[in-house]
This record gives C-alpha cells, structure tokens and sequence, in this order.
C-alpha cells in the first residue's frame, strides 16, 4: 500500500481521498490517502506538517489553498511548471529531496480542450492572483489568450502577477471591480481561481450581470459543484467549465507523479474519461437533480 495526503485548510469535504483510491483500486493498487486540515488548528506549521508526512513514510502529498506557493519555497527540486507558475500542489518524497510539481497548469490546459475545443481562450477576466490562478493564468498563456485582465483584492500581488506574466510574454493589466464590471460583455472568459464560492467562503466574485451567451466560464471551486458564479453563467447560457474537470485532470496527473515506477501511463489513460464521468454524475448532476 501506498500512502498519499492532501495538506490544506478547510479540506474536510474534499474528494481527493476518493479519486487517488479509487484510481488505485481500478489499477490493483491499494492507495491510502489522508487529509491535514489546517482549519482551526492554532499555529500549524506547512513545513513541519510535511516534514512529518515524509517521516511517516508518505510517498507524497497534494498541496492547496493556501499553501501552494509555501510548497514551492519548501522544495528542493523544482519542475519546470513549477519554475514558471511560482506554485506547486503536487510534493513527492524522492530519494534526491523534496520534488515539487504543478498540475493545476497541466489540468485546465486538459480540461479546457476537452469541454472547449483548440478555441482560443480571447479576452479573460481572472480573479484571484493566488497558487491555482498562477497556474491557470500560464495555461492560459498556451490555449491562444488575447489578455487577461486580473482582479485581485491585494493590489501589491496582483501587481507582481501582472509583471511576471508580461515577463512570459503573456499579456496582462490589473483592474478594478468597477473596470470589470464595464467590460465583462466585451470580453470572452471569465475564471474564478479565489476562494469566494466555496463551502467555507460562499458568494459571488463579480456581479454577473454583464455575462452572455458570448462568454465562457470556469470556476475552480468544485464544493459545491453549482457555485453562484456558474448557476449565473448557466442562466446567461453561457459554455461553462466546473472546478470538477480541473479535479479529475490534476488528480490524474497527481496520481501518475506519485505512482511513478509503479504503474505505467499506458494503463492510467484509460481510467480519465470514465472517472470524470463518475464525478460529474456525481458532484453535478446528482446535485442538480436533489436541488431541482
């Protein structure tokens, strides 16, 4: 058996345990998969909580909100999508050290294609400067985008964000709310990467009321699956994109970092479709249909 964790706050509803099990039991290997809640827990210390996992004798761990950029830092090895987003949610055990991974980027490039096609991204409105926006924002980068306005609450880091992706030759400018709010219909994406949405911090991260058929929307949280933002999208008949899709295809690339020497990709392929088939009917549509 192997043993795997996710290190994050608020975590307590998160179906990670169940996607890296589930993977493992379809392919003959038995997977434990443990949660590190932050939440409450006065002075947590990310190093020392990995430090211990190792210690336990995980072969890695998942990192998210709102350590992905302290995972990043802690790393010996970074990987090249590391080097570039500034973030990791992915931390392995290796032999050589401390290897960080990010496949929130490799995800939504997968994600994006399969729901959206080779259709260039246009014009995005991203909100949220912190690890999984990094992340999408350089995706973004690869899926044809024009500029990606950023609306971020900390105006020093969205000013740093700006920087560096005008550094990757990814065009970019930070806005207000007022400013985006203006010119919401005129542009094509809409990608929420802040937290407002979820469980634990519920909302809308924009007023919705310039959303069209025009646009196309994503939102990172998948707990709940229907956020506000989406629910406000699908009435706007805009295309939509779920956090649950960034769930499967980062959880895929995830398992295959961790299960590295132990099961061929020629055996994990098979099992993306179907296990995004799993949480859709699972985490969208069964909740579609228990609020309806």
């Amino acid at each position: 058996m192997i043993k795997l964790g996710l290190v994050g706050e608020g975590i307590a509803k998160s179906q990670s345990p169940d996607l890296h099990e589930r993977l493992g039991a379809a392919l003959g290997l038995p997977v434990r998969y443990d949660l590190v809640d932050s939440l409450g827990v006065e002075g947590f210390a990310f190093a020392s909580a990995i430090k211990t996992l190792r210690a336990e004798g995980y072969r890695g761990t998942n990192v998210t909100f709102p350590f992905k950029e302290k995972a990043a830092q802690l790393a010996d090895i970074r990987s090249e999508g590391v080097q570039r987003v500034g973030t990791a949610n992915t931390l392995l055990f290796d032999a050589d050290g401390l290897r960080a991974e990010n496949t929130d980027y490799t995800g939504f490039i997968s994600a994006y294609r399969h729901s959206f096609g080779d259709g260039p991204a246009g014009d995005v409105l991203l909100i949220g400067a912190g690890g999984v926006g990094r992340a999408v924002a350089c995706a973004l980068g690869k899926l044809a985008v024009s500029c990606i306005h950023i609306l971020e609450r900390d105006s020093a880091r969205a000013e740093s964000f700006c920087h560096d992706l005008n550094a990757m030759g990814i065009t970019a400018e930070c806005i207000t709310p007022e400013q985006a709010q203006h010119a919401l219909p005129h542009w094509q994406g809409v990608v929420n990467c802040s937290p407002i949405g979820h469980i634990n911090h519920p909302g809308c991260p924009i007023d919705t009321a310039g959303l069209g058929a025009q646009h196309w929307v994503f939102d990172a949280v998948y707990i709940p699956a229907h956020t506000e933002l989406l629910n406000a999208a699908y009435h706007a008949n805009a295309k939509t994109l779920s956090g649950v899709d960034l769930f499967v295809f980062q959880g895929v690339d995830a398992f295959r970092f961790f299960t590295a020497g132990l099961i061929g990709a020629e055996q994990i392929n098979p099992q993306v479709i179907p296990l995004r088939t799993h949480y859709v009917e699972q985490l969208v549509t069964s909740a579609a249909t228990s609020s309806s």
